[in-house]
């Protein structure tokens, strides 16, 4: 999608993506290694019953969805940060995430007219419509970007 497509109020729709054991494993390995993120028996005796993913990893999977579905031949280049992330329901082996993203917002900078910003609200739903994820983001749009390539 091109900036201009963007629109307060449009829902745009990821995924969906299925969650495997072995990419919980290998990612929490790399980037979150907790025991109830990298170990199965040990997780299947503590608090959550079972493996479950690294938020972190959630937040990768909806990064995932939200280029796939919308930001992959924009003029996106990059995000002053997040608001609030609020990981709801534990993601495990074998759940299909989709991702639904809120437009807040979106609109040209008023001191850099070459400059789009949108802001959304973005939920990651599991197979059981229960939310895993919730977060607001803003996406910042290059407007120079020569429009006839």
């Amino acid at each position: 999608m091109k900036f201009a497509e963007f629109k307060q109020g449009m829902v745009i729709k990821g995924g969906p993506v299925t969650v495997t054991e072995d990419e919980i494993l290998a990612y929490a390995r790399q980037f979150d290694p907790q025991w109830f993120h990298t170990d199965p028996m040990r997780a299947a005796q503590g608090r959550w019953g079972g493996l479950i993913a690294s938020g972190w990893h959630t937040c990768a999977l909806a990064m995932r969805m939200a280029v796939d579905a919308a930001l992959h031949d924009s003029e996106s280049f990059g995000s002053p940060g997040l608001g609030e992330v609020r990981w709801r329901v534990p993601v495990r082996p074998g759940d299909e995430l989709r991702l639904e993203a809120r437009v807040q917002a979106a609109r040209t900078s008023s001191s850099r007219p070459d400059l789009g910003i949108t802001s959304w609200s973005w939920v990651v739903l599991n197979q059981h419509d229960e939310g895993v994820l919730e977060l607001d983001a803003t996406i910042l749009f290059d407007l120079s970007v020569d429009k006839s390539g």
